[in-house]
C-alpha cells in the first residue's frame, strides 16, 4: 500500500519527485497520513494525527513544529541543514555592502528626482549631493561570525575572499564543521571578545533556550563603537529593547536583519528585509529534496539523518525483516526487546542502537517475520514508545 505524505505548504516539485508515485501518495489533505512535509506552516500538536510516523521540514529551523511533543510521541522531526546555506550567504554579502556604503540612502535620494526632466541638471545635482552617501570599504575590516555551522562557515569564507579579517565563535563547533573552516578564521574565546574586536557582526545560530535573547544589553555594552550588526538567523536571538538602546546611544551604527519588527521600522539606522534569506528557487529545491529523501529513507528503512530530536542512525539493509523501536532512554529496555525475540526463536542478524537526550532509537534486522503478537509484547514494555515492522521480509 502506498504511503501517504501530507504537504502543508507548496513544496518544490523537484523534492516531491523524489517520492515515487508507485510508493507514495502526496496531497494537502489526508485524514491519516504516514508523514508530514512542510515549510513555514505553524504546526500544532493537535494537528498531528496518531498515524504520523515522521515530520520533514524543508528548511533549517523547526520552531514552527512542536518538537518536544513529537519526541514524547516517538516522531522524528527532520530538517534540511545547509540546503539553503548559499542563499543566506549571498544575502549576508548584500547586507555587508548595505552596511558599509550609502546604497539604500542613495537609491532613496535618486527616487526623489523623478520629476526632474533635464538630464544635465540632474547630473549636476547628483554630483553635488553624492558625498552624503559616502561609505567605507570592507577590505581590512573585521567580521565577527557567531555560529560556524553550514551557513556561518560559508559566510566566513566569503568574507575572507572580500579581504576582511574574520573572527569566529562557536562553542559547539563539530569536528566536521571545523574541517570545513579556513585556518585564516581567528577564534574568539568568548562572545564579548568577538563583539569587542569586530566592525561587523553576523549571527548564524538556531533558536534554543540557550540562544534566546543571547544578544543582550551586557553583550552589546562590549561591542566596538560604531559596529554594524547583521541578523539573518532568527529574530529571537536578539533582545530588541537592548538593541534599540544600543542604536540610540550610538554603540551600534546600524542593524541589518531579515526579520522586521514594529519597533525598528522607519529608523534610518536599520535596514529590514521580509525574511527572504532562503527565498531562492535553488534553496527551495535543495531543502525539499533533502527533506523528501530523509523522510523516504526513514519510512522505507528506518534510517535517521538530520533529525532535530532523534539520534542520527543509519544501518545498511541486509536480508530479513527490520524492526525499529523507539523508547525512553533508560536501562534494560533493549535487553527486554531482545529477550522477546529470543523467546520466539527469532535470530537477530544485525542491529544498531543510539540515544539522544531522553530518546533511544534501535534498528534491529531479524532473520524471519515477527508476528503482530510479538510486536504487541514489545509495545507493552514499560518505556517503549513505538515499534514498527519496516518493509517486507525476504
Amino acid at each position: 500500500m502506498a504511503k501517504q505524505i501530507l504537504t502543508l505548504n507548496q513544496i518544490s516539485v523537484k523534492g516531491l519527485e523524489r517520492l515515487s508515485r508507485e510508493d507514495y501518495e502526496v496531497a494537502s489533505e489526508f485524514a491519516h497520513p504516514d508523514a508530514i512535509l512542510l515549510r513555514s506552516h505553524k504546526l500544532k500538536s493537535d494537528d498531528i494525527p496518531d498515524s504520523v510516523l515522521a515530520i520533514g521540514r524543508a528548511g533549517a529551523g523547526t520552531n514552527n513544529v512542536p518538537v518536544a511533543d513529537c519526541s514524547k510521541r516517538g516522531i522524528p522531526v527532520f530538517n534540511a541543514p545547509g540546503a539553503n546555506a548559499n542563499a543566506v550567504k549571498e544575502l549576508v554579502a548584500v547586507g555587508l555592502l548595505l552596511g558599509s556604503r550609502g546604497i539604500v540612502e542613495g537609491i532613496d535620494y535618486v527616487a526623489t528626482l523623478a520629476e526632474m526632466s533635464d538630464k544635465a541638471e540632474m547630473n549636476k545635482v547628483l554630483e553635488a549631493q553624492k558625498k552624503q552617501f559616502k561609505g567605507s570599504e570592507l577590505v581590512g575590516k573585521t567580521l565577527g561570525v557567531v555560529g560556524l555551522g553550514a551557513i556561518g562557515s560559508m559566510v566566513a569564507e566569503m568574507a575572507l575572499t572580500l579581504g576582511m579579517d574574520v573572527v569566529g565563535y562557536d562553542p559547539a563547533l563539530s569536528v566536521e564543521a571545523a574541517w570545513r573552516l579556513s585556518s585564516q578564521v581567528q577564534r574568539a574565546d568568548t562572545l564579548s571578545a568577538l563583539f569587542a574586536k569586530s566592525d561587523y557582526i553576523t549571527l548564524h545560530l538556531p533558536v534554543f533556550d540557550s540562544t534566546r535573547g543571547l544578544v543582550n544589553a551586557e553583550l552589546l555594552a562590549a561591542v566596538r563603537d560604531g559596529a554594524c550588526l547583521l541578523n539573518f538567523a532568527r529574530q529571537e536571538i536578539v533582545d530588541e529593547e537592548a538593541l534599540l538602546d544600543a542604536l540610540e546611544n550610538g554603540k551600534l551604527r546600524k542593524y541589518i536583519a531579515d526579520f522586521p519588527s514594529p519597533g525598528f521600522i522607519g529608523r534610518d539606522d536599520v535596514i529590514l528585509m521580509p525574511h527572504i534569506g532562503a527565498s531562492t528557487e535553488e534553496a527551495e529545491d535543495n531543502c525539499a529534496i533533502m527533506a523528501a529523501d530523509q523522510l523516504r529513507d526513514f519510512l522505507e528503512n528506518g534510517n535517521i539523518r538530520n533529525s532535530v530530536n532523534f539520534p542520527n542512525l543509519t544501518l545498511e539493509r541486509v536480508s530479513g525483516c527490520r524492526l525499529s523501536v523507539t523508547n525512553e532512554n533508560v536501562p534494560k529496555i533493549l535487553g527486554s526487546v531482545l529477550s522477546i525475540l529470543a523467546d520466539e526463536n527469532i535470530n537477530v542478524i544485525d542491529m544498531l542502537n543510539k540515544s539522544r537526550d531522553d530518546i533511544a532509537y534501535n534498528l534491529i534486522d531479524i532473520a524471519c517475520h515477527a508476528s503482530d503478537e510479538v510486536l504487541d509484547k514489545m509495545r507493552e514494555l514499560e518505556g517503549v514508545i513505538n515499534v514498527r515492522l519496516i518493509g517486507d521480509c525476504d
